[in-house]
């Protein structure tokens, strides 16, 4: 495994990092609804030209729902050539229930 799993908290610190690509792979409605500040929606009809795009140099914090879908997408970055690669317990449901 090439990634690392962080809590929520450590995604806060991590969050303040200006360099930080932070990556919503939820359903676009649910991204449309509520997302984190300065998240990304990566979806399959855009994950080739992030791919692309992106230096993989650049660290990247990813989320889903509950943090689990997450580990999957994190793993895939990973393998596709991304040297930081987090992806965040809890989920999106976590952050709320943490932040509010």
């Amino acid at each position: 495994m090439s990634f690392e799993c962080i809590s929520i908290k450590e995604a806060k610190n991590l969050i303040k990092n200006d360099d930080l690509i932070l990556i919503d792979i939820r359903d676009h409605n649910s991204f449309s609804k509520g997302h984190i500040e300065k998240a990304i929606h990566v979806e399959d009809l855009n994950i080739d030209s992030f791919l692309q795009d992106k230096d993989k140099n650049e660290t990247i914090l990813i989320y889903c729902y509950h943090g689990h879908s997450s580990q999957s997408a994190a793993n895939f970055f990973s393998q596709h050539g991304f040297k930081n690669v987090f992806s965040m317990d809890e989920g999106y449901s976590g952050w709320i229930t943490q932040n509010t």
